[in-house]
């Protein structure tokens, strides 16, 4: 059952904030499908077919899925490749709507990124996007696994000294959703791709979200609907 876009307020509660990247604070489509389709048409691949399984994942992995007979070390050098060109092409990097005002309202609250960019890309897109970074990151050098694998998210929990269960998760991606509540946390799905893969809630984007704390220091998040 896939979650529909908020039509009336709701509330949730936590303890931290588990923050994805693209698609969730910074929209970086304009990049990802450049660089994506020149990818997948070198290839002999669909691009369209290429843009279904891109988002949330890892580069080696989506090369995975698109060309299961090829060996991993290639998908391992051409990932290295595509990071590179993604890092050094921002053309169109922007921030998601209400993206900056959430981060201004999270700050000094209990919240961490968790992105399957590298930390050289994650640093160019959240510049470009004029987003502050914040202080504690979980980028592909740091996991095994890419998402849907929890491996990211429990990482950025533990990192936070917070429970699994008392984290909500941001995510845009259907990668992104499944490793979110692998781990055991909520999500909040947010744009247009998140709605169809069951989050706890969704919204269109960030400014239907608002942040208040309470006494105790949990956060609480109401999820209001679009204008």
């Amino acid at each position: 059952m896939s979650a529909s876009t908020t039509t009336a307020p709701v509330v949730l509660t936590a303890k931290a904030l588990l923050l994805d990247m693209d698609g969730t604070i910074v929209n970086s489509d304009a990049v990802v499908e450049r660089c994506w389709r020149d990818w997948a048409v070198s290839h002999g691949l669909d691009p369209q077919e290429a843009l279904k399984v891109v988002h949330g994942r890892q580069g080696y992995a989506t090369m995975a899925i698109l060309l299961p007979e090829r060996p991993m070390e290639l998908n391992y050098a051409e990932n290295t490749v595509m990071l590179a060109r993604e890092t050094a092409d921002t053309d169109g990097v922007v921030p998601v709507g209400g993206a900056a005002e959430f981060m201004a309202a999270i700050d000094g609250l209990p919240h961490a990124l968790v992105t399957s960019a590298d930390a050289a890309l994650a640093t160019a897109r959240m510049t470009a996007a004029a987003l502050p970074m914040p202080e504690v990151r979980v980028t592909a050098e740091s996991v095994q696994a890419s998402k849907p694998d929890p491996e990211g998210f429990l990482k950025g929990a533990a990192e936070l000294g917070v429970d699994p269960a008392d984290c909500i998760v941001f995510e845009d991606s259907a990668a992104g959703i499944a490793a979110g509540r692998a781990a055991g946390m909520r999500v909040i799905g947010i744009g247009p791709r998140a709605a169809a893969h069951a989050p706890t809630a969704h919204v269109p984007d960030l400014t239907s979200v608002r942040v208040t704390t309470t006494p105790d220091g949990s956060i609480h998040l109401t999820l209001t609907p679009a204008a």
